[in-house]
This record gives C-alpha cells, structure tokens and sequence, in this order.
C-alpha cells in the first residue's frame, strides 16, 4: 500500500538510478553472452540515466537521503561491473588488473563516505570523480564497440586502438587521482576533527 512519503522516496531521480541498476544487470547479460552492441546500448542507456538523475534532482530539488546511497551505488555496479567482465573478455584491450584496480578505487572511497558521512560532514562527489566516471565510461563503450567489430569479422584500425589504449591509461589515471583527492580530503576532514589519530 502506498504512503504520502513515496513520492518524496521513490520521486524521479531515484527511479532513475534504480533503472541504471536494471539497465546495468542487462547490460552485464548481454557481454556474458558475447551480444557486444546490445550490451553496448544497454551500457550507454544506463550511463545516460546517471547524468539524467543528477540533472533532475539539482533542478528541482529532489536531492533525498536515499538518491546520496542508490545514485553512487548504481554507478559502481555500472562500472565496477563492466570493467570486470571486460577484463576477462578475451580480445579486450582492457587487462584484469585495470579492473581490480577501478573496484578497489569504489570500495575505497565508498568506506571514506560512509566514515565521514556518519560523522554528518559533507563527502559529495567531487569534479575529479566526475571527469573519471566520463573517461571510464568512454573507455567501456570504445572497448564494446571495438568488441563487435571484432565479432562481426570487421578489422579495427590500429589508430581506433591506439585511441581505445590512451583512454583506458587515461582512465587509470583518472581513477587514482580522483581516489587519492578522497582519501586527502577524509585525512583532511578527520585532522580538523581530531579524529585522524585515533
């Protein structure tokens, strides 16, 4: 039975973010099955639910408890999930290590959100983070697409993966740098708060 508070819970950018939850299981269905473009649109469908959700919950003012849990959790499930199918697909461009090294970033900085949010001080997203979930996500959707040329018996040029390569470095850097600001920024707040060496 409906409550008067669904609305607030469940209002447009929450659904969104657990429609990238859905979008993403699909999305991980379709690279098992080696359907490369389904996954493909599956995964940029999901991807544009993220930027979409934000959009709305800062427009008007939907910015609940709920989205700062499911909007992050949905993102990690997107990217965590493909860079480790990616990582154990064979002809990837994408080694394993790249993979354990993006989920090890998200677990990371999810224990410093909860650390610091459960002290009520502000952990937001930070436009390091933001420009990382850009490149990693240009860097799946270049390495699904160079997956189904491969499958179709098209040849990828070697500039396309020379491309593909740069982004996935860039990606990595990305990923460790926007990681370190976290962890900088939780030394940081904790030292204020005379926490940090306890």
């Amino acid at each position: 039975m409906a409550t008067a508070t669904d609305g607030i819970v469940w209002n447009v950018p929450n659904r969104l973010s657990a429609a990238r939850i859905g979008l993403s299981l699909l999305c991980f269905v379709a690279i098992c099955l080696e359907w490369y473009l389904l996954g493909l649109v599956f995964f940029l469908l999901s991807a544009a639910t993220d930027w979409l959700d934000g959009w709305w919950a800062r427009k008007y003012n939907q910015i609940t408890q709920l989205g700062r849990i499911l909007d992050p959790f949905a993102d990690k499930v997107l990217i965590c999930g493909t860079f480790i199918l990616l990582g154990a697909a064979a002809d990837s461009l994408i080694p394993a290590w790249v993979a354990v090294l993006v989920t090890a970033r998200e677990l990371l900085v999810t224990a410093l959100r909860s650390l610091i949010e459960g002290r009520s001080m502000d952990f937001s997203a930070k436009w390091a983070g933001k420009v990382k979930m850009v490149v990693q996500c240009l860097a799946v959707a270049l390495s699904l697409w160079r997956l189904y040329r491969l499958q179709s018996g098209l040849d990828t040029s070697p500039t396309f993966d020379n491309l593909l390569v740069f982004v996935v470095i860039a990606a990595v850097i990305s990923t460790v740098y926007s990681g370190w600001g976290y962890v900088k920024l939780a030394i940081d707040m904790l030292l204020d708060t005379g926490e940090a060496g306890k």
